[in-house]
């Protein structure tokens, strides 16, 4: 299958410190990828670089095997960063409907998003009042609401409770089966093992492995392993 994004050699240096180190991996169509690796493993940094939102030290991104230049980026990809307040004095109903205007979407696109995030008794709140856990489902639906080919989201499960977590899971899983593909940063190694097809791991900056779970079991050689296993195995 032929790659929607290709990664290679993405170098990144913060003063001297290296924070991304020749990073190289491929994102398919039409999959749920997961960039997986702990906190301070540089899964941020390598987002905000492909978005274009950091100048890379070094490296080259292609989208169908052209060279994807930052100014052209955000016709091929939007970025959801974690943890960010848009329109904090905004009611939630007012920031839905504004961003499905943006993108020429249809109001049933924006109400099939209200019950799966469960933001029926969200609607009125204003953006700025909401807890980590609503803000992180108001986000989740603007990140859908988006025509881009991929979609990257970074930490779509944090400040959600487990059955939340089980919902968005879903919803992201029938989202990609529509064709969407899907990035995902994840730091819990068990949540990404439920939802993603491929894995790329990270740790310090380098990508330690590349593949499915299957995948990734026989390169450890560790038939029975979970993510857990096979990332501590790699690093």
């Amino acid at each position: 299958m032929s790659a929607l994004l290709t990664v290679e050699g993405i170098t990144k240096y913060f003063n001297q410190r290296r924070v991304l180190d020749d990073v190289s991996f491929s994102v398919r169509p039409g999959e749920v990828l997961g960039l997986i690796g702990p906190n301070g493993s540089g899964k941020t940094t390598l987002f905000e670089c492909l978005a274009g939102l950091m100048p890379a030290n070094s490296g080259v991104i292609k989208s169908n095997t052209k060279e994807l230049p930052p100014a052209k980026r955000k016709e091929a990809l939007f970025y959801l960063p974690d943890a960010i307040f848009p329109w904090a004095e905004q009611t939630v109903r007012w920031v839905l409907d504004f961003f499905r205007k943006i993108y020429e979407r249809s109001e049933q696109d924006a109400s099939a998003l209200v019950e799966p995030l469960r933001l029926d008794e969200l609607m009125k709140a204003r953006i700025g009042s909401l807890s980590k856990g609503e803000r992180k489902r108001v986000l989740l639906a603007l990140g859908l609401l988006t025509p881009q080919p991929l979609l990257m989201l970074d930490e779509p499960f944090d400040g959600l409770d487990l059955r939340q977590t089980r919902d968005v899971m879903t919803l992201l899983k029938a989202h990609a089966s529509t064709g969407r593909t899907l990035m995902l940063s994840i730091h819990q190694l068990i949540d990404a093992g439920r939802v993603c097809d491929r894995l790329v791991l990270l740790s310090a900056g380098r990508v330690v492995g590349e593949g499915s779970i299957s995948d990734l079991q026989i390169r450890t050689r560790l038939p029975e392993a979970g993510v857990e296993e096979i990332f501590l195995a790699l690093t």
